[in-house]
């Protein structure tokens, strides 16, 4: 069975090429219907990446934030025609202690193999997760960075002490609004205080209870644990603005990718006996207690469908660059694309 594949093969240059795709018991056959673009999507198609990773990487197709139909399924454990949420982390190996994201022999679709731009997809069952019915397909397109999230507070149930009045989230773009929408919801009791550059994007977060600019902290506030959701060049700035307003013995999650090597305050991790981890993807169990979250608490879809951006029909290489360009250009949200190929 041959499947169209859109690879990039050099910044801002696609290719459709073809791949046949072997038919057996193990595996099933989704067409992808909408298609979510992601910061390390751009950062390969704009180049920002080192050179010598781009040489490696690509040809690539991007997208790991996707959702498909299936449309063969000889296992027989999904009908033909639903709509499932598609796994990009894919473990080759079982670990009692290491979860599947962290193994280093784990593939990752759209960084290091191919990603979800395609005709169709093969697949194992247990990478795909069935949709509720009804949701909204944009917002279920981007369920792979809010399953990140997701796993993040995980781990930070497990890691943190169980005082949890205040938590601060460090970061005014999407990956915040997510994580501040889900520790809101997960954590009902805690008050969830947002912290940002950006007052017009922070009016966005009408579920936290309270915000601030990042130049207007009280010299007074201070916090139980924060997470660092900012990343880049200012993610070094936003993890030492933590350490000084985070109270003794807090947690830090940290979030944010950054390219370069970011500069901390030791002195006052190790004074203030901090604990700081960092969360990387996801993995199945992460994805199946969100779309649990989902069925439970309707208002967090709701709330996600405010960060769907533009969705853009896309037929051909032509669109596809048009939904890249746009989204470089995007004040906040996540730009869609509806798949038509």
């Amino acid at each position: 069975m041959l499947t169209s594949v859109y690879r990039l093969v050099r910044p801002r240059q696609f290719e459709l090429v073809f791949k046949d795709i072997t038919l057996d018991t193990s595996h099933v056959i989704v067409h992808p219907v909408r298609l979510s673009i992601c910061n390390a999507d751009q950062r390969y198609y704009q180049g920002l990446r080192a050179e010598n990773i781009l040489r490696k990487k690509l040809p690539m197709a991007l997208i790991h934030e996707a959702v498909g139909r299936v449309v063969y399924d000889p296992s027989g454990q999904f009908q033909e025609g639903t709509l499932v949420v598609m796994i990009p982390n894919t473990p080759s190996e079982t670990d009692e202690v290491i979860a599947e994201n962290y193994l280093r022999s784990s593939q990752f679709r759209a960084s290091g193999f191919d990603g979800f731009m395609q005709e169709y997809v093969s697949m194992k069952p247990d990478r795909l997760v069935p949709l509720p019915e009804d949701i909204n397909l944009s917002v279920a397109a981007f369920t792979e960075i809010v399953s990140v999230s997701y796993h993040a507070i995980r781990r930070f149930l497990r890691f943190s002490h169980t005082r949890r009045n205040v938590i601060g989230v460090w970061g005014d773009g999407n990956l915040g609004y997510i994580t501040s929408l889900l520790l809101k919801i997960i954590l009902p009791e805690s008050r969830i205080c947002v912290f940002g550059v950006n007052e017009y994007k922070l009016h966005d977060f009408s579920f936290a209870d309270d915000v601030f600019l990042i130049s207007e902290i009280p010299d007074d506030f201070y916090l139980d644990h924060a997470f660092e959701c900012v990343g880049g060049a200012a993610s070094s700035k936003a993890i030492n603005q933590i350490i000084d307003h985070i109270n003794p013995e807090g947690t830090i999650s940290i979030m944010g990718v950054s390219e370069d090597l970011a500069p901390l305050n030791t002195r006052m991790i190790l004074e203030k006996g901090l604990r700081l981890f960092g969360s990387s993807r996801s993995g199945r169990k992460d994805f199946l207690g969100l779309i649990n979250l989902y069925k439970e608490n309707p208002d967090v879809v709701n709330q996600l469908e405010k960060i769907v951006g533009a969705e853009i029909h896309v037929k051909n290489i032509q669109d596809i660059i048009r939904a890249f360009e746009i989204d470089i250009h995007k004040i906040m949200g996540k730009t869609i694309m509806i798949w038509e190929n």
